[in-house]
């Protein structure tokens, strides 16, 4: 098949949100509707997070257009196949419906967010009335529940999609956050008080503040974002990619020149990774998936809509060991969907974001084991960490990742290392007044810088008698292919050559002498007096 014969392109409904668009024009769907059926046929109140750009606005919306009884939009129309809870469902009662959407708009004053809920509101009271007496929102939402029920006969669903947004936007600011809290806290207790009239309620997140009202009244309410039943819920997994995208992966293919499985293979690898459960099926962002198939090339969309700048300001301030940020990081499974601004540990918040996801499960412990889901994420992230921890970077025109590359390519370890130094000497002055762990902030620094260089970068390598710093396998241009082993220690810690012993001592060498490449060690110092690399000797062995 070429790209001739795949000129005509499907739809992709990337940015749409609302399911009837996407049906009545003909847009790809990826079918999650038999996830609807199996909620509405076991439960009541559910509660779902998921990262920004991960579909649940528009799973929102599919639950709406059912709930309204609009059987012909899962039915086969527009050319496209009926779906699964077409021939699940035999009913198809009709229901009143409260969607209340938060998103796509700014909560940086306390009067946004009253604001935004009374439209919200006016949008529904235009048609079931408002008491003269109800003055607060949480007032006259308890007022529309009741009153849309008597005027109807039939309990309501209540779709209330991102509800944390205000609590997110004001994260930074404490002051506001806690008025932001304190409105959406009476807010959303009517949910518990009117519960004798409501049929149904969804509510979407990003993450789950363990102190909103939902959680600590809605005793009833079921969390589903660590459930292996509802982990594909949103997104798009292995499975339904080469179901429903093979014309796209293949005019993608030709236009990369990589063949269907090399194709596969690359989105795997850059946008696939997300898992929600225990034993969650690996599931694609699809956002980047579907932008890879509209532009088909490979690039990485998720920093496009920008990286919450606070995410990584937070952990410079905390000196967070960033080492740990590739799979290494351990939260308890009671830790993981409860955020509490109050506490330093922004993990959970990574997680439930997006920027990390689970990469393991300790049965034992009841503890998961995290890290970054695929490419894409990593390298945004990391490049917004390294602006973060270096900002002269972004105006020092000499600084490339890629010249780090060329050097050790080259075997020029004094070149790499001179670089290193120059980049260090431009780090803010005041950087020992504010991080109280020097070393790790230099690991940490150099595992960003490092790990930029791509696939051939490994930090924190296990031997069996411990963990190098850095390890770099460096294609060799007319030399041979060579490993770099780093060993880095903070002066008064240790010297170059106590470095140099450690990596014979801890046997860092070892598994890489059986590879034929030409095996490097360098030890090299921190200067904390001149914030920048000391001294350093680099000793080579041949294959």
């Amino acid at each position: 098949m070429t790209i001739n014969e795949l000129s005509v392109r499907r739809k992709l409904p990337i940015g749409i949100q609302d399911f009837k668009d996407i049906r009545d024009s003909g847009y790809v769907y990826v079918d999650k509707t038999a996830y609807i059926y199996k909620m509405v046929s076991e439960g009541k109140p559910y509660f779902l997070a998921r990262p920004r750009r991960f579909g649940k606005s528009l799973f929102a919306s599919t639950l709406k257009y059912y709930f309204e009884g609009r059987k012909e939009l899962f039915e086969g129309i527009a050319g496209q196949s009926s779906l699964a809870i077409a021939s699940l469902e035999k009913d198809w009662t009709v229901y009143p419906v409260l969607h209340f959407d938060l998103t796509g708009h700014s909560y940086m004053e306390r009067s946004d967010l009253k604001s935004r809920l009374g439209a919200n509101l006016r949008l529904y009271e235009e048609q079931w009335g408002r008491d003269a007496e109800e003055d607060t929102p949480s007032d006259r939402f308890s007022g529309l529940i009741r009153r849309t029920y008597t005027a109807t006969g039939q309990r309501v669903v209540v779709i209330i999609d991102e509800y944390d947004k205000p609590l997110v936007d004001t994260l930074e600011k404490p002051a506001l956050h806690a008025e932001m809290h304190e409105q959406l806290q009476g807010f959303y207790s009517v949910l518990k008080a009117t519960d004798q009239w409501l049929r149904f309620v969804f509510i979407t997140g990003v993450t789950k503040f363990s102190k909103v009202s939902i959680f600590s009244t809605l005793n009833q309410l079921s969390d589903i974002s660590l459930d292996d039943n509802y982990s594909g819920i949103c997104g798009i997994s292995e499975t339904e990619l080469l179901a429903n995208f093979e014309p796209e992966l293949r005019r993608l293919g030709e236009k990369q020149g990589l063949s269907y499985d090399e194709t596969v293979a690359e989105m795997h690898k850059r946008y696939n990774g997300y898992h929600f459960s225990k034993n969650s099926e690996g599931v694609f962002n699809p956002f980047s998936t579907l932008k890879t198939f509209f532009d088909s090339d490979f690039s990485y969309y998720w920093s496009q809509s920008g990286i919450p700048t606070f995410l990584v300001a937070i952990l410079k301030k905390t000196g967070a060991d960033l080492r740990k940020l590739s799979g290494g990081i351990i939260i308890n499974r009671q830790a993981i969907d409860d955020y509490r601004p109050e506490n330093a540990d922004i993990t959970p918040l990574l997680y439930q974001t997006g920027y990390l996801t689970i990469k393991g499960y300790e049965h034992r412990y009841d503890r998961f084991i995290l890290g970054f889901p695929n490419e894409e994420v990593k390298y945004s992230f990391l490049t917004e960490l390294l602006l973060q921890y270096a900002p002269h970077i972004q105006s020092e025109q000499g600084f490339f990742v890629t010249n780090f590359i060329d050097d050790l390519e080259a075997g020029n370890v004094d070149a790499f290392m001179n670089r290193l130094k120059a980049f260090f000497a431009n780090l803010p002055y005041d950087i020992p007044d504010r991080i109280s762990d020097m070393e790790q902030y230099y690991q940490s620094l150099m595992y960003v810088v490092f790990t930029m260089m791509g696939e051939y970068t490994q930090a924190e390598v296990r031997s069996s008698q411990g963990r190098a710093d850095l390890v770099v396998t460096a294609r060799g241009q007319d030399v041979p292919d060579t490993v770099f082993v780093f060993e880095f220690k903070l002066d008064g810690n240790g010297t170059a050559d106590d470095a140099l012993k450690q990596i014979d001592e801890k046997g860092y060498l070892t598994p890489y002498s059986a590879s034929g490449k030409k095996l490097v060690k360098i030890g090299a110092v921190f200067d904390k007096d001149t914030l920048t690399l000391g001294e350093w000797k680099a000793l080579a062995q041949a294959p």
